[in-house]
């Protein structure tokens, strides 16, 4: 009689301590297997101007901040501030447009403004899932030799700018 009682207490108990757990984790701060890694590959067309390519070549040489953001993306429009500040810093800030319509996003960069150095357009979001994005927006440092060396998932606020992504840059700026 009393392992009956027990069992269900002591699953209840594991339940409750894994939710704890779970609840406690910052999701911006999870690990990303692409660090230190290359970049994915891709061939993209760009959103300004579909004859053109934006390419992982586009990305090596000097570092940069790639930023993955659609015009659907509520938080994209929190955070677009930020990378405009990020590229009158001396940032180059690229942009990879997630799962979106070209006319939506045209017209997002028309009514914010538009950082962005190239933009590469990934209406599918194939070359998205290959950068391990699962949420926009998404943003990744980038050495000058296309080494992915920084990840933040959610809103770029000033602190993390200020705090992270500046600091981060400047270092990989100086290794180069």
């Amino acid at each position: 009689m009393k392992l009956r009682f027990t069992l269900p207490l002591v699953a209840f108990l594991a339940l409750v301590a894994l939710l704890w757990v779970g609840l406690s984790l910052e999701p911006s701060e999870l690990p990303s297997p692409l660090i230190d890694k290359p970049a994915p590959e891709f061939d993209l067309p760009e959103l300004r101007d579909p004859e053109a390519r934006f390419t992982s070549a586009d990305l090596k040489g000097k570092p940069v901040l790639v930023n993955v953001w659609a015009s659907w993306c509520v938080t994209c429009r929190q955070e677009h501030p930020m990378l405009a500040r990020l590229s009158r810093a001396g940032v180059p800030v690229y942009g990879l447009n997630y799962k979106d319509r070209r006319e939506d996003a045209l017209r997002f960069l028309a009514q914010f403004g538009d950082p962005y150095d190239a933009i590469g357009f990934d209406e599918s979001g194939l070359v998205g899932i290959d950068w391990g994005v699962y949420a926009t927006p998404e943003t990744f440092l980038v050495d000058r030799n296309g080494t992915i060396r920084y990840k933040h998932i959610g809103l770029i606020t000033p602190e993390i700018v200020a705090n992270e992504i500046l600091p981060k840059y400047r270092q990989l700026e100086a290794e180069s």
